[in-house]
């Protein structure tokens, strides 16, 4: 069993009791809500006359049903509209406080929680949503989790679960040009599988960690439930510290010190034990592109589609699921694959890093008359910070549309939806069908520079082709 780790010590510190299930009783310290996950939840405090244990650890905010081309209220979509009331009058009645489309704060779930300083090293933090992992960049634990786990966290703070294994994942050395953390993430998926993680905690570390930026090091904890990780984290360190020095929530003056104190006491020992090991060379890395139906369907782009018949024969299935879906041909040039919309944002890649790096290949250029190329900043605040750079100017003039913020078409519970059969290229997370809209869809996962190279060209491009 692993020892000395820092989810061993973030664990034992929020452990409340062992349960006679066997499963540890944890203290939640902070409980992210929206507007999805949530409704059903509520409802079972009313009916049971219980409160919300820790509303001053609770926070809410609107993302996955808010429109991007439109604030108006009510919303188009009357289901979007119903569920936005719910949540409205929710956090009214719990006093709960929601960072809506009016207080200028409003955004996906996982920026925003970073964004407002809430997420802290050496906290446990739940969501009703899976990418609750993206929090782990910070060197928490945190969990998504369902709606009757919602109920849960809300009435008594605390969740009932199992011990995980801890599993490093040391990424060495440094990364070529061209290459992003969303390739980071997409390479550890292909070599260890979407099932890989499945009972683990994943420790990433390495050089390659080392030096990636806190934005970088949220997509690939964003993505570790893609890699069946429960839960994804980075040990905090000055790149931590300077990021969330000064936000709202962070601690100040004498605090500010004391905590610092103490989250460098989290990252795990030097003769930390795990359960297992996984080393990749930072320099084999290459920009990585998903060609089939799950996120561990991918290849370089500059690879050919995999061949069935090369695979041992309990794999096939699932590659000739792939192949009857996306309608590609085996040994087809990734940089083939046709492309016809282009979606920028999600909570793996919404951030202004990520705004910036599109911006940067897409400047000066058209993008391809055959694409719909949309741009959803992940946060109201990443927005503003985009405007005031001139990113949505270079959006704009390349004939991409700039929204406003949202989950987007990552998911599609939202006007902004694939049509038939189209082909994707997106910086969001999963690929499965149907994902993105349409049950003929057809969705390519990458980073946002891949993207937006996709967007000038109509098809599957090599960034380093570009720079």
């Amino acid at each position: 069993m692993a020892q000395n780790t820092l989810y061993n010590k973030v664990w034992d510190a929020h452990r409340v009791a062992v349960l006679p299930t066997g499963q540890d009783q944890l203290l939640i310290g902070l409980h992210l809500v929206h507007e999805v996950t949530s409704p059903q939840a509520f409802d079972a405090l009313r009916e049971n006359n219980w409160t919300v244990a820790f509303p001053e650890r609770t926070f809410a905010t609107c993302d996955h049903i808010i429109p991007t081309h439109s604030a108006e209220r009510p919303f188009e979509d009357p289901m979007a509209e119903t569920m936005m009331a719910a949540l409205e009058g929710n956090v009214r009645e719990f006093g709960i406080p929601l960072y809506d489309l009016p207080s200028g704060k409003q955004g996906i779930v996982h920026i925003v929680g970073p964004e407002r300083g809430l997420t802290q090293p050496g906290m446990t933090i739940a969501c009703g949503d899976s990418h609750t992992s993206t929090h782990g960049a910070f060197g928490t634990l945190a969990f998504g989790i369902g709606t009757s786990q919602v109920r849960d966290v809300l009435a008594t703070g605390c969740l009932a679960m199992d011990p995980l294994k801890v599993r490093k994942i040391e990424v060495t050395g440094k990364l070529a040009p061209g290459v992003t953390p969303k390739d980071v993430i997409l390479h550890i998926i292909n070599r260890l599988g979407v099932n890989g993680g499945l009972g683990y905690a994943y420790e990433y570390a390495g050089g390659v960690f080392d030096a990636m930026t806190m934005e970088g090091r949220m997509t690939v904890c964003n993505m570790s439930i893609e890699g069946g990780a429960r839960i994804g984290y980075v040990n905090p360190d000055e790149e931590t510290f300077r990021f969330l020095k000064g936000r709202e929530f962070a601690p100040s003056g004498g605090a500010w010190d004391s905590a610092v104190s103490w989250w460098k006491t989290l990252a795990s020992d030097k003769d930390a034990v795990y359960d297992d090991v996984a080393v990749f060379a930072g320099e084999e890395i290459k920009p990585m592109i998903t060609w089939g139906i799950n996120p561990g369907q991918s290849i370089a782009v500059d690879q050919s589609l995999p061949v069935p018949e090369d695979f041992p024969l309990e794999e096939r299935a699932s590659l000739e699921a792939a192949y009857n879906h996306m309608k590609w041909i085996p040994g087809q040039k990734a940089v083939e694959l046709p492309v016809q919309t282009v979606f920028i944002g999600s909570c793996t890649n919404g951030r202004l890093s990520d705004l910036r790096e599109a911006a940067g290949v897409v400047k000066g250029k058209k993008i391809h008359p055959g694409v719909r190329g949309i741009v959803v900043p992940g946060s109201q605040e990443v927005r503003k910070a985009a405007m005031e750079e001139g990113l949505h100017r270079i959006f704009e003039e390349a004939g991409f549309q700039w929204r406003l913020a949202g989950c987007s078409m990552c998911l599609a519970m939202n006007p902004d939806k694939l049509s038939g059969d189209e082909i994707c290229a997106s910086s969001s997370n999963r690929n499965f069908i149907g994902r993105q809209g349409s049950a003929r869809g057809r969705t390519l996962l990458m980073s946002p520079a891949m993207a937006a190279a996709a967007a000038l060209n109509g098809r599957v491009t090599d960034i380093r082709d570009l720079t």
